[in-house]
């Protein structure tokens, strides 16, 4: 009979966030699959948990992934956790859900905090709606491309980012969205120095330029308000791609010319030209 794999989230940084029920599946697993086995180990002695801890993290998850998978066919059960929050959640532990899941492995979950869910419920943004966006990508050219595919979101986006690279995406942030835009800045969230900065995105560039960022950053961001919506219909403004085409400028080029005049994505609007 197969083992199962519990999905256990822990506290992003207060320990009395961590539940019973969250405590009880870790006492019940055979064995604990860490992202960094030393943190867990604090975390399961603070508790007087004793567990075998095996280590999965994205650099590891193929090779560590079969054994954990083997184990769980062969009878024994599985708490995946990560360092703070949500396994699974712009974390590697995601490839392990999608494993166990293929190889008919019951997965249960035990939900904990988030830093995503956290940030957003303190933001004072919109949270109607809303996309997470995880950390954004490091390679220049692939950043600029994501945050050029969100120029024209409307609903409130969450990202993830480390305090080194705070500046940097700040900056970014406002050659996409504009100075104006409204974001807050979510630090230590449960953690002694919890603090949330509600400005806008010139404010927090001008801040940060003057003081060193420090902590993990949750920055939830405005979308586009509707007060900008584009006054040309998306049919129309392909339309106008076409005629550039058919005028000898290359599709990119157009679509991002007509884009930055009407506001919607240059990504959506090349699509739609080539009739995806």
């Amino acid at each position: 009979m197969n083992g199962k794999l519990f999905v256990v989230g822990t506290p992003i940084g207060n320990l009395g966030d961590m539940s019973p029920r969250g405590l009880e599946a870790l006492r019940e697993a055979d064995f604990i699959a860490a992202e960094d086995t030393r943190v867990t180990l604090k975390l399961l002695n603070h508790f007087e948990i004793k567990k075998p801890l095996v280590s999965y993290f994205e650099h590891n998850k193929a090779l560590s992934g079969e054994k954990i998978i083997s184990r769980i066919l062969a009878g024994e059960s599985c708490a995946i956790v990560t360092d703070a929050g949500m396994p699974a959640i712009s974390d590697p532990g995601e490839a392990l859900v999608r494993e166990c899941a293929e190889s008919g492995i019951e997965c249960v979950v035990v939900p904990g905090p988030t830093a995503m869910a956290s940030a957003l419920a303190l933001s004072g943004l919109s949270t109607a709606r809303f996309t997470f966006e995880g950390f954004l990508p490091v390679v220049t050219r692939e950043r600029r491309e994501r945050l050029e595919e969100l120029a024209g979101e409307r609903r409130t986006m969450v990202f993830y980012e480390a305090p080194h690279k705070l500046r940097k995406t700040l900056s970014d942030l406002i050659e996409v969205f504009g100075a104006e835009r409204k974001i807050a800045l979510c630090r230590e969230l449960t953690k002694m120095h919890e603090e949330v900065i509600r400005t806008t995105l010139g404010a927090a560039s001008e801040r940060y330029a003057e003081s060193e960022p420090k902590g993990e950053f949750v920055l939830v961001v405005e979308g586009k308000p509707e007060s900008d919506a584009p006054e040309m219909s998306v049919e129309d403004a392909v339309a106008r791609v076409l005629r550039m085409r058919e005028g000898g400028i290359p599709l990119k080029a157009a679509a991002k010319e007509v884009a930055a005049d009407t506001g919607y994505s240059k990504n959506e609007l090349y699509n739609l030209a080539l009739g995806k």
